[in-house]
């Protein structure tokens, strides 16, 4: 596999999401895996954009046929990554972007430990839960759920390869775009994508 598989992980609320879909917009050659889930999809979100939504049956038959890169249960609601199509992608030297939970980045680090890390904590537990309460998606029932959670979440962080403070979202979506763009000129990288170069070079 020539392409890179980046796991970001964060509690809900720490501002994940919107710095992924920014990453997306402004760095090429970058996807994201669209992960499956039982979760009903909520007003602005689209069937084969935001998830592959699929009933509980459908969900557990694609686990036992060891279909998912990984999968968890959070919140009630499960949640799985396709194997084969992040394997297909990288394959294909496109570089690859899961945007999961602790649970399913410690399956993803067991299954493919190459696989880059990237935490992302929000700057207070105070601007998490205003975060929550702002986006206007979860019930109260909910908020609370997720920030009682949230902590033992967040002590998580130093499974990952690098650590990403939310305080400033242009500084924080500049840091995650140079993760990308340093794991690109890496050794290990870039020997097999310029080969033939790097043989001329040295006949």
């Amino acid at each position: 596999m020539s392409g890179s598989l980046f796991v970001v992980t964060a509690p809900s609320g720490a501002g994940k999401t919107s710095l992924v879909r920014a990453l997306l917009e402004c760095t090429d050659d970058l996807q994201l895996s669209i992960s499956h889930t039982t979760r009903s999809p909520r007003d602005c979100e689209t069937d084969g954009v935001d998830y592959h939504y699929v009933d509980e049956a459908r969900f557990h038959a694609m686990a036992e046929n060891s279909e998912f890169l990984e999968y968890a249960r959070v919140f009630g609601n499960y949640y799985g990554t396709s194997e084969t199509w992040v394997k297909d992608r990288l394959k294909q030297d496109i570089d690859i972007l899961l945007e999961i939970d602790w649970q399913g980045a410690e399956q993803v680090r067991r299954l493919m430990p190459e696989a880059i890390g990237i935490f992302i904590l929000p700057p207070s537990l105070q601007a998490l839960e205003e975060r929550l309460r702002k986006r206007g998606t979860d019930s109260e029932e909910t908020i609370v759920q997720r920030l009682s959670e949230a902590q033992q979440e967040m002590s998580h962080y130093g499974e990952a390869d690098y650590l990403i403070f939310n305080d400033d979202f242009d500084r924080a979506l500049e840091e995650l775009r140079a993760v990308i763009l340093a794991s690109r000129v890496e050794t290990e990288a870039q020997s097999p994508r310029h080969a033939d170069a790097i043989r001329l070079l040295l006949s």
